[in-house]
């Protein structure tokens, strides 16, 4: 059986990308290589970064592709290359990633999720934002560096108290 992933031309999409070693701190290590690959693919695969978290070893965002695209595995894909060929080898690669030429940083696969309206967009920003404080790294969103929160402040969209005293769970799966 094949796993469909849905699709939809100009569509949103959330994401959750993962490091095949979940105790690995690659992404943050190299912050300025992850950014570096996310701007060469939206140079040459235009899509806007809606809002974004990065955390040691995996990253949620929401990414809205141009009007007639729905391409987004090339972006995804590429990535996850970029990024890999900007970091020092020091990962054990096993015969079959070896065999596919791949490096053995990223998990192979990555969720996604289709917005369909402006709530799911809204829960799906408050739970980026909001990741870094789930997970333990900080108190308040606000103190994550690796986060859109930021400009969301700046723009006024929230404010920077936003999330300090919440102790809840942004579930995102919930209707």
């Amino acid at each position: 059986m094949q796993y469909r992933r849905a699709k939809q031309k100009g569509g949103t999409y959330f994401f959750t990308l993962t490091l095949k070693n979940r105790k690995s701190s690659l992404l943050i290590n190299y912050f300025d290589c992850l950014r570096n690959a996310f701007n060469k693919v939206k140079n040459n695969h235009r899509f806007i970064l809606d809002a974004m978290v990065v955390l040691p070893e995996h990253l949620h965002m929401l990414m809205t592709l141009p009007e007639n695209d729905d391409n987004y595995a090339t972006r995804i894909r590429l990535i996850k290359t970029n990024f890999s060929r900007a970091i020092p080898k020091t990962e054990n690669i096993n015969a079959s990633r070896i065999q596919k030429g791949e490096r053995g940083i990223w998990q192979r696969r990555y969720w996604e999720h289709c917005i369909k309206n402006k709530t799911d967009f809204n829960r799906h920003v408050d739970y980026i934002h909001y990741n870094p404080v789930k997970h333990g790294y900080v108190d308040k969103p606000i103190d994550w560096q690796y986060s859109t929160i930021h400009k969301f402040i700046a723009n006024n969209v929230l404010s920077k108290n936003w999330g300090g005293e919440y102790r809840g769970d942004f579930d995102i799966l919930k209707p």
